[in-house]
């Protein structure tokens, strides 16, 4: 089923090749100890957040934001950049598994992503450097909790449905791909997707 080299992987970031660690920026750059559910639900989550993803909001005017804001400690911008940053560790197995995918598929990023963290990701992790294209929410304006995400990707690629499988973590956006025409796999971890009878 999916054994055609053809096919290519729309490989999802954040929770399947990092864990993502909200908890630390939280922690790093609180005014007050015990408001850091209030800075998640602020700037980790939500509206805001998604608006950055997008790219509807730059760099500046989101520290800025941020920093101007009473839940944020009096820190620099380089302080408030940094905390932002250090959010990422490569997940146990993804770079073999990828490396397995690559020996079956294309493999091609797809991810909900900010340049911050992006920027940050494709510094530390050699192994993103490796592949053959990226669809970056903040570059093309869609997330993937919408249908219109995957219809970028197959207008810009010139990709058929049956030729893209994306692996998320996120079923809502499994959701989406599939309402585009698009097969999708749940990712919980790369020791089941290794299982799969068919993926390589």
């Amino acid at each position: 089923m999916f054994t055609d080299p053809d096919k290519v992987i729309l490989l999802d970031i954040g929770n399947v090749i990092v864990n993502v660690d909200f908890g630390a920026f939280c922690s790093a750059v609180a005014a007050v100890s015990g408001d850091e559910q209030a800075v998640f639900e602020k700037f980790c989550t939500g509206n805001f957040k998604d608006e950055f993803d997008r790219g509807a909001i730059s760099i500046v005017g989101f520290l800025e934001q941020m920093a101007c804001d009473p839940l944020v400690r009096n820190i620099s911008f380089r302080e408030l950049k940094d905390a932002w940053q250090n959010i990422f560790s490569l997940k146990p197995g993804a770079a073999e598994g990828i490396a397995r995918l690559k020996e079956c598929h294309r493999v091609w990023i797809m991810s909900d992503t900010d340049p911050l963290h992006f920027t940050a990701l494709l510094n530390r992790f050699p192994v993103l450097r490796t592949m053959e294209q990226f669809y970056l929410s903040y570059e093309h304006g869609f997330l993937k909790n919408s249908p219109e995400a995957f219809i970028h990707v197959m207008q810009t690629s010139g990709s058929k449905p049956d030729e893209l499988l994306l692996i998320d973590d996120k079923p809502e956006n499994c959701l989406a791909c599939r309402k585009a025409g698009i097969e999708s796999i749940l990712f919980t971890d790369w020791g089941d997707m290794q299982a799969r009878p068919g993926i390589c």
